[in-house]
């Protein structure tokens, strides 16, 4: 995509094309989501002076069912929300990239001679750094470039802030340097490596689909390298339910370890059977050998064993009540998913830390709410152990769900969500095609 000057760009988002293209990311918020483009191309300005520019924008994510199920090649049903990471952009034709995150309060420069990642494998630049050498390993073009960078994805709390900025660093190269002709599985795997090898997290490949293809989708991940990908056609909005994430307190950050064991106890099951993912097993043949298993891996992860099988089971099964409008139907799968994360993963709360529970205690106070109104569904979001959990409440209780959920857990912890049609794109190219 060709880069425009700054003040064009000004012209852009003042032009009666910018609202269509708006209130397809923001709905009714689009005015608020127009502002925020015009503060970055602003803070890009005061940053880095005169220049031509993109604009780009990646959503957050929340997963429906599937709880932990893409990294031994399982099924999810996943949207992208209205939240997201939106920046400016514009080559500078050097060896160096420099990054300013006005929400983290970061600033900081990349040179494109050194990828190699820091002792600690942590933190935005490794993760950065882990992407542009997904580029160069796959034989695509990287260049020094400038960035701006603004981000209302909840950090740290399960819907996937990481995986929108990686999406986000993943567009930006391809629109700058790629001609825009790298599609977003590709993405999904640059950002699964820069995970896996700069972050040193066993994560798997949804979170990246998910912010990278947009709206509500079926993944199917038999086939790591070409994962199936099926848009649902149907919308929330026509329910009569708000999809409301709470955040529960403590954040994730610091939750590699327990992350990490449930793709590596599931691994250890399969290994029983002479594979590498439960993908391909089946569950009974775990069930004609749970003694052997039990007494090889342990219980735990049989368990998690257990939850992989059924939650496929779970993703099809709500797949089918939505494309069949029943959407009753879907949310008791979106519960079951829950229950199951909740007793058969074992991912709301780190072993051993009993006086800290803050996802239980935000399911415990969600089921009760959901007890008295007579319906509704609640589940864990995201990795677990901490972070956010997710509800379906009737659009009529839900602001008085959300200050509900303040007045036990926190003024701002309930955030009333939408599923957005647009995962990770160029604004620029997203008016062209309008």
């Amino acid at each position: 995509m060709d880069t425009i000057s700054i003040r064009k760009t000004e012209e852009l988002l003042s032009s009666r094309e910018i609202m269509p293209v708006m209130e397809r990311l923001y709905q009714s918020e689009a005015k608020e989501g127009l502002e925020r483009y015009r503060s970055v191309l602003s803070g890009y300005e005061r940053a880095f002076g005169e220049g031509e520019v993109l604009l780009f924008t990646s959503a957050g994510r929340t997963e429906i069912c599937g709880n932990h199920t893409d990294h031994n090649h399982g099924k999810v049903l996943a949207g992208s929300i209205d939240l997201d990471c939106v920046a400016a952009a514009g080559r500078n034709s050097s060896s160096r990239v420099r990054i300013i995150s006005e929400s983290f309060e970061q600033d900081f420069e990349i040179d494109l001679n050194d990828l190699e990642p820091s002792a600690r494998h942590a933190g935005t630049v490794d993760l950065t750094k882990g992407i542009i050498k997904a580029f160069i390993n796959t034989g695509y073009e990287i260049g020094g470039f400038n960035a701006y960078v603004s981000s209302n994805v909840i950090a740290s709390a399960g819907v996937s802030s990481s995986a929108s900025y990686e999406m986000l660093i993943c567009t930006m190269l391809n629109e700058l340097f790629n001609e825009g002709r790298i599609d977003v599985v590709a993405f999904a795997h640059m950002g699964k490596y820069s995970e896996n090898v700069y972050w040193n997290k066993a994560s798997g490949l949804m979170d990246q689909m998910a912010c990278a293809v947009g709206g509500l989708i079926a993944l199917d991940f038999n086939d790591p390298l070409d994962p199936k990908v099926e848009r649902i056609g149907f919308d929330f909005a026509d329910t009569g339910y708000s999809m409301i994430m709470v955040q529960t307190g403590k954040g994730h950050a610091d939750l590699s370890e327990e992350y990490s064991s449930i793709p590596g106890e599931m691994k250890a099951v399969a290994a029983c059977f002479g594979k590498e993912t439960l993908s391909e097993c089946s569950e009974d043949e775990l069930i004609e050998r749970i003694r052997e298993v039990r007494e090889k891996c342990g219980d735990r992860a049989v368990m998690r064993a257990f939850h992989f099988f059924e939650e496929n089971k779970k993703v099809d099964r709500a797949v089918k009540a939505l494309s069949e409008k029943d959407f009753e139907a879907a949310l008791r799968c979106i519960e079951a998913s829950g229950n199951s994360s909740w007793k058969y993963l074992q991912n709301t709360y780190v072993t051993g830390a009993v006086r800290e529970q803050s996802i239980p205690v935000a399911l415990a106070l969600t089921e009760i709410y959901i007890g008295r109104i007579g319906c509704g569904a609640c589940r864990v979001n995201g990795g677990g152990f901490a972070g956010v959990i997710q509800a379906f409440i009737p659009e009529e209780k839900a602001r008085d769900y959300a200050a509900y959920m303040d007045r036990a857990l926190g003024e701002g912890s309930a955030h009333i969500m939408k599923i957005r049609p647009v995962g990770a794109a160029c604004i620029n190219r997203l008016i062209k095609q309008s």
